[in-house]
């Protein structure tokens, strides 16, 4: 099963570049830079990830991204994510960057972004993978952080046509970004948001109703909301899920409690991403494996929602 799912045609909705950093590629990049990394080795780092939650993950993701310094740092780390797409037969990649992540730390925006868009161009020429750059606003910081992001990433409009919202949920509601989203969408941006992943279903009807988004990140708890699952149904909202994260970060304590299955047998638009998958243990085949595994899913199930990853590309 393993192998027929690896060469499904499949496309990548929700994937954090900063969260393909393989401990390997961190350390390669660390010693370019000469950067001093809190662990001695590359099962160090690995046996640290064992996250209890998604403030636990945040704080190893945010110290492990210091080592992305240069244009050609983030090429690398983008190329690589972009081979394992190869291997696994990802015909299309819309991932999301954290310029505030590494402009907090004095990294222009500009080197992230054309780094990151160098690899994205070359793989469209060399692999035969098209794809689309969303550029998140981090929810713990302020409105204001996100309006100066935007107007700093507006000169280069032509390397991303969405934005997103990601970071810590909790305390962080949609509704904090009503307006930064209302100016994106002015410029012509598309708009996506992380919901009802830690935060309850009522962060989902903010992010459709205030941020008017064009599909939902995560979403997963919205199966708590009979209506809005009714909603999502009815207007075929695409819904980004990640199984391995939802695990990884106790959002359900094992697979068997995953409800994406339910969910796509009611006839909600679900479909799967790997999240950060150096960090979530594996990339899109392997959560598509864990369904198959875990949930006893069926060919004709993982075809659908293969299908339905390709259906809810929002890039042109």
């Amino acid at each position: 099963m393993y192998d027929w799912l690896n060469t499904l045609p499949k496309a990548e909705l929700h994937m954090h570049l900063e969260g393909s950093l393989e401990p390997e590629l961190m350390f390669q990049l660390a010693e370019r830079n000469r950067i001093t990394l809190p662990w001695d080795s590359v099962e160090t780092l690995r046996n640290a990830y064992n996250f209890n939650n998604l403030q636990e993950f945040l704080d190893i993701y945010y110290q492990g991204a210091n080592v992305l310094q240069t244009e050609q740092d983030f090429y690398d780390l983008t190329w690589a994510y972009l081979k394992k797409c190869e291997k696994q037969n990802v015909i299309h990649v819309e991932p999301f960057f954290d310029p505030q992540t590494h402009t907090e730390r004095g990294i222009e925006l500009q080197v992230a972004i054309t780094g990151i868009s160098e690899a994205l161009a070359d793989a469209r020429d060399m692999l035969g993978i098209s794809s689309g750059l969303i550029l998140s606003f981090l929810r713990h910081l302020s409105e204001e952080d996100a309006f100066a992001t935007l107007e700093e990433a507006m000169p280069f409009r032509d390397l991303f046509f969405a934005v997103g919202l990601d970071s810590s949920e909790q305390g962080n509601p949609p509704s904090k970004f009503t307006n930064v989203f209302a100016k994106a969408r002015a410029e012509g941006l598309l708009t996506v948001a992380h919901a009802g992943e830690e935060g309850p279903p009522e962060y989902v009807w903010q992010a459709l109703d205030l941020l008017k988004v064009n599909r939902i990140d995560h979403g997963v708890r919205a199966w708590e909301d009979p209506r809005l699952m009714a909603r999502i149904i009815e207007e075929q909202i695409p819904l980004t899920v990640c199984p391995l994260s939802n695990t990884k970060l106790r959002v359900y304590n094992n697979m068997s409690e995953h409800p994406i299955l339910q969910m796509l047998e009611q006839g909600a638009m679900v479909t799967v991403n790997s999240d950060d998958p150096a960090y979530f243990g594996g990339y899109l085949t392997e959560n598509f494996a864990a369904l198959h595994k875990d949930l006893g899913m069926s060919q004709a199930q993982a075809q659908r929602l293969a299908n339905n990853s390709l259906n809810a590309r929002l890039a042109p």
